[in-house]
């Protein structure tokens, strides 16, 4: 490609090179292979599914052993709720308040979430503060007629001139209605956090998000931060970060060129896989990820906890086994039945499928093995049972090197033209709720460098559309797939109650969500 003076400069602004301009336009011209699934993961192949007595063991376990431990709350918080009110933006681009009313088109069209979105607003966390707003923009509210005021509530809520709730970042938006107060996605991460994240009385919370929304969450941090600290005996220490700016790809259009707006290449942020940058970042012991949606109303606050002490429970005592390993193989004369015994170890608790000619090889080709295998990050995942909710799941994938390995795996990696990968796919049991509890540290207390555990083969490549133009745009391997690739892996069965997301409006409305 031929670049102007200016392109070089914009590419070196963002930190990248046009070397990596060119790579990512090989990429677009040579899309990622699909990943070969070998059956999906199920209770007892895969997944582990606990008992009442061993849950109570593991919370113990966990409360007992975190007190010398640094833990660390990461929350990917990037997100605007632009695509929360994608049916309520639909309906004002396609209303005509003159021609039909607004359940004719409803009707119509049929549009079951809107209808459900009018009928049950006033349990909504923000509707009082919008009818306010309505009552103080129009002096006789009160002689308006339903459609009028629904209308104007959508209006009202969505416009850059009045809520703006369309650009304001998804952790900031009024989640939940308690007796005398609102409280965000962001305020419900502290009030958890305090309960299993709290080390002598201090919590430590890092949040992703976008660099335009830092002085928001600032702001809401400052006029909270005391209250939530007195109502929880908990000190918070709380951090940002941004998408770093040399993670941005370029975008071209369908033919693989450059796309341009205004005699400008054109960047996008390349996915929440470039966040493994920003966990890299994260100097602790154990890292608890959660997506910022995924929060719920205080009273169901407890079975939520639990879990999480679950997780960790079999985090702690997985790596309490995994570094007397790890310790053994730095020895000398480690003794041949030693070498089995690490080798069991891997096979039944970290999920590794080793060669049978293993026994076979020279003991230090398996010393070299069983090292590569175990000086490794580890992530414990809750996996729930599958209820048709969009997301990636458990899957036994086959590498290209015929290696077997525990992945979680997005639909769209899979090639679902062919019958028998589309049959795995839709009959798997489990799906991902992004539930995970990571050890990025290795026996000597050192951290990895988790960008060397990437499978760079499991980018995505999507079609957007900007201005009307159809464009394609790269995504690096996803935060939990394949940037997490070479982990070792735990699944762990956890109940529904623990997955609450807020993807559209309507689901403010489950249960989870409301107070009453």
């Amino acid at each position: 490609m031929n670049y102007s003076s200016s392109d070089v400069k914009q590419v070196e602004n963002l930190g990248l090179s046009l070397i990596d301009i060119e790579k990512q336009l090989e990429y677009y011209q040579s899309p990622p292979s699909f990943v070969n699934l070998k059956s999906s993961a199920t209770i007892g192949n895969g997944i582990i599914k606990l008992s009442d007595s061993e849950l109570l063991n593991l919370i113990t376990y966990y409360e007992q052993h975190n007190t010398s431990l640094s833990v660390v709350k990461f929350t990917p918080a990037s997100g605007a709720a632009s695509r929360m009110f994608k049916v309520l933006h639909q309906f004002l681009d396609d209303y005509d308040p003159v021609s039909e009313s607004i359940n004719s088109y409803i009707n119509k069209n049929k549009i079951t979430e809107l209808f459900l979105f009018f009928v049950t607003v006033e349990k909504l966390p923000f509707h009082d503060d919008t009818v306010m707003k309505m009552r103080a923009m129009v002096s006789d509210y009160d002689l308006l007629s339903l459609d009028q005021r629904r209308l104007l509530f959508v209006r009202t809520l969505l416009d850059k001139a009045h809520l703006n709730y369309t650009n304001i970042p998804k952790g900031l938006l009024p989640f939940h209605k308690y007796k005398n107060h609102i409280s965000t996605a962001f305020e419900e991460h502290l009030f958890e956090a305090a309960q299993y994240a709290s080390v002598n009385g201090k919590a430590v919370l890092h949040f992703t998000i976008t660099k335009a929304h830092l002085e928001q969450f600032q702001t809401k941090l400052k006029s909270i931060q005391k209250l939530i600290e007195s109502k929880t005996k908990t000190k918070f220490e709380i951090t940002f970060s941004n998408q770093a700016s040399n993670t941005d790809v370029l975008a071209v259009d369908l033919k693989n060129q450059p796309f341009r707006l205004n005699n400008k290449l054109f960047f996008r942020p390349s996915g929440h896989g470039a966040l493994i940058k920003n966990l890299n970042q994260i100097d602790a012991d154990i890292i608890f990820i959660k997506n910022v949606d995924n929060v719920v109303v205080n009273k169901y606050m407890e079975d939520v906890v639990r879990y999480k002490k679950v997780l960790a429970g079999v985090l702690l005592k997985t790596q309490q086994q995994l570094f007397s390993h790890a310790r053994a193989l730095e020895a000398d004369d480690l003794p041949e039945n030693k070498l089995k015994e690490i080798a069991t170890f891997l096979t039944q608790k970290l999920n590794i499928v080793i060669n049978p000619q293993f026994e076979k090889y020279a003991i230090r080709h398996q010393i070299q093995f069983l090292k590569s295998k175990i000086n490794r990050p580890i992530r414990v995942c809750g996996m729930v049972k599958n209820e048709s909710e969009p997301g990636g799941g458990p899957f036994w994938v086959k590498h290209e090197n015929d290696e077997i390995s525990l992945q979680i795996v997005e639909a769209s990696q899979v090639n679902t033209g062919l019958k028998s990968q589309k049959a795995i796919l839709t009959n798997a049991t489990h799906f991902n709720p992004v539930d995970i509890v990571c050890g990025v540290k290795n026996h000597k207390g050192e951290s990895y460098d988790l960008e060397q555990f990437v499978d760079l083969s499991t980018y995505f490549v999507t079609t957007k559309t900007k201005y009307n133009h159809k464009l394609k745009t790269l995504e690096k391997p996803g935060l939990w797939n394949g940037s997490m690739a070479d982990w070792n892996t735990i699944f762990v069965e956890v109940p529904i109650i623990t997955f609450n997301p807020v993807k559209t409006v309507n689901d403010l409305l489950k249960f989870t969500h409301q107070v009453k």
